[in-house]
């Protein structure tokens, strides 16, 4: 069991060698960067890319190696294939815990429909206050087409936090801020069909479900430390192995199952649709 502290490159001579993937886990693939905007470093860590920059002072650089505050998510990561079992410290004696807003979940970390949701959403009103769940530096402060106004937090215990869909953002990139502390209102931008708050916890850009770590309902940590192992990604597993079809003129549910060798109600259940769902030309249907 090894306790973080020190540099990655303990834990990264532990993953299975692959080739990462071209795309980070995100939202919409319109959120990230085009390669020609970061400078990647030549090198063998395979774990993800590395950004050139010279800024050390910043929480966990020693876990990340860089520093970036326009790409939402720059990571490459295969938190899956992690072999070693590290422990992350989520309280001590300088830092404490406050849940970005008590309000009701509306919708849970998962698969919805066809897509995985990388997060949780807290319903609210327009205009509430959120508020950072842990001490740490705000990386990323942005308007994105799916997440609408975002702040991405990196925090000090090595956690960044994300909270999307706000209304308006009260902090800037590079700022500290301190657990509770005010960093933005709620809203309903972006692609939100209401006034919620997106709340993401991720580590080395893998998206960890928030209730493995917070309890919702008593609004408090579960645990003093998080575990983090393969097991807490092993849903990326599935979302690896899901293919998707692109509904084309003249189609139907029956000659979309038949391409693809999957039944009807297979096709039903995976895109949370009913044999009487009218199919829009360019929808994707996930079929595995």
């Amino acid at each position: 069991m090894l306790i973080v502290t020190n540099t990655f490159s303990q834990v990264q001579s532990k993953l299975n060698e692959e080739i990462p993937d071209t795309t980070a886990i995100g939202p919409e693939d319109e959120d990230e960067l085009e390669p020609s905007q970061f400078d990647v470093l030549n090198t063998n860590n395979e774990f993800f890319k590395i950004k050139k920059d010279s800024n050390f002072d910043v929480p966990a650089y020693n876990q990340y190696f860089f520093w970036d505050t326009l790409d939402i998510h720059p990571y490459q990561s295969k938190m899956n294939k992690l072999t070693e079992t590290l422990i992350l410290p989520l309280l001590d004696s300088n830092s404490v815990f406050s849940v970005p807003i008590k309000g009701p979940i509306n919708s849970n970390f998962g698969w919805r429909r066809w897509k995985f949701h990388y997060g949780i959403d807290l319903g609210l009103n327009a205009g509430d206050s959120i508020v950072a769940a842990f001490d740490g530096m705000v990386r990323v402060v942005r308007k994105s087409k799916s997440y609408g106004n975002v702040i991405v937090i990196r925090n000090n215990n090595g956690l960044e936090t994300l909270y999307a869909h706000l209304s308006k953002a009260l902090v800037s990139t590079n700022q500290e801020v301190k657990s509770g502390e005010l960093i933005g209102l709620g809203g309903s931008t972006g692609h939100s069909s209401g006034p919620h708050l997106h709340f993401e916890l991720r580590y080395l850009g893998g998206p960890i479900n928030p209730n493995d770590i917070i309890d919702f309902k008593n609004f408090a940590l579960l645990k003093d430390t998080l575990t983090v192992d393969y097991c807490l990604f092993e849903y990326m597993n599935d979302i690896q192995k899901a293919r998707y079809y692109t509904v084309r003129k003249g189609d139907c549910l029956g000659k979309i199952a038949k391409r693809n060798g999957v039944s009807i109600s297979r096709l039903c259940k995976l895109n949370g649709i009913s044999r009487k769902t009218i199919l829009r030309i360019g929808r994707k249907l996930r079929y595995t």
